[in-house]
């Protein structure tokens, strides 16, 4: 007997990567192993050096093919065993490792918006639908749209296995977002790829494309991010890490730093409207949808707690603003033995 195992890596593709997979055939009870594919086709190697690796660094249940199939994360490397430079979970490895004892945790709001051929779904032909007010978590078929879409990726992301927390409807006709967490640094980053891999795929089957594009359309309308939840063990338990995290996030040129790698095309989503600050100012408060990192009200009550940075594009790599947070924020509060 055998099962089949879905290779699934992060490609070159610039300035956004795509995700891709193919299928390897495996005796029962065999475990991955390493792999390789053709470089040259994924914007990762030129054609006269085209092998690549994949190896394995996360299995799940396989949701689409049932059974005892299985979806298989990798990481990229080059035939002389180095990370390939479009391995960012490289990268994270060792920040994750050295900080593990702050014990840093995510949570990632992961927005997304349905297409239908060239247009949002929701949109009528040739024109647009009702401005924003009754979509974000409504209910009815003249406001919502994808829903039976959504609720089939929820339920693959729980038969896989991920810490997928919540989904809801966004503000704009065909827009959703699911939340993956809370979860240590590589565990989020990894299930929010997976994640994502399952919602293009859970689509595909009804004829629909989903995007992470951060402005999907023009004008009056909201973008989509991926609002970055983030706490140690020292935020969790008072406030003075609180207050020290979010200050670390503004020093210097660590803001430039950040929006320079929250995603492409953020400056048209931090605008200053829409519930965002604007791309090149920082700001954090409470409460504040329109503060680059907010302190929700809850945790200004009990003392402790969380801290949400807003400014992370839908379609950032979460091992990159994991790694960020995690240098930024854990480095800080080291040096101001808030640990």
């Amino acid at each position: 007997m055998s099962y089949k195992a879905e290779y699934i890596w992060i490609d070159g593709t610039e300035p956004t990567a795509k995700l891709r997979s193919k299928t390897k055939i495996l005796a029962d009870g065999a475990e991955p192993p390493v792999w390789g594919f053709d470089g040259s086709s994924t914007g990762q190697a030129v054609g006269h050096a085209s092998d690549l690796v994949l190896k394995p660094v996360s299995s799940y249940p396989d949701p689409i093919r049932g059974g005892a199939h299985r979806l298989v994360l990798c990481e990229v490397f080059t035939t002389d065993d180095r990370p390939h430079a479009s391995n960012t979970r490289a990268l994270l490895r060792p920040l994750a490792e050295r900080y593990a004892a702050q014990e840093p945790v995510f949570g990632i709001e992961q927005e997304y918006t349905f297409f239908d051929g060239a247009r949002p779904l929701g949109f009528p032909e040739g024109g647009f639908p009702a401005p924003q007010g009754g979509y974000y978590c409504g209910v009815g078929a003249d406001e919502i749209f994808g829903r039976e879409i959504v609720e089939r990726h929820l339920d693959n992301c729980l038969a896989a296995g991920l810490g997928i927390s919540g989904i809801n409807a966004e503000v704009m006709p065909g827009q959703w977002e699911f939340q993956v967490g809370p979860l240590a640094p590589l565990e989020v980053s990894d299930q929010l790829w997976v994640a994502r891999w399952l919602l293009y795929r859970t689509a595909e089957e009804h004829g629909v494309s989903a995007t992470l594009d951060p402005k999907p359309a023009k004008g009056d309308w909201n973008g989509a991010g991926a609002h970055t939840n983030f706490s140690t063990r020292a935020m969790r338990e008072g406030y003075d890490a609180i207050v020290a995290a979010c200050e670390a996030l503004g020093k210097g040129d660590k803001p430039a730093e950040h929006i320079r790698r929250y995603g492409a095309g953020v400056e048209a989503r931090l605008t200053g409207a829409h519930e965002t600050a604007p791309w090149n100012e920082y700001s954090y408060g409470v409460s504040d949808r329109g503060a680059s990192v907010r302190i929700p009200w809850q945790v200004e009550v009990d003392k402790k707690g969380y801290i949400e940075d807003r400014r992370p594009n839908a379609n950032v790599d979460p091992y990159v603003v994991t790694r960020l947070l995690v240098e930024t924020c854990c480095a800080e509060l080291e040096a101001l033995d808030l640990v």
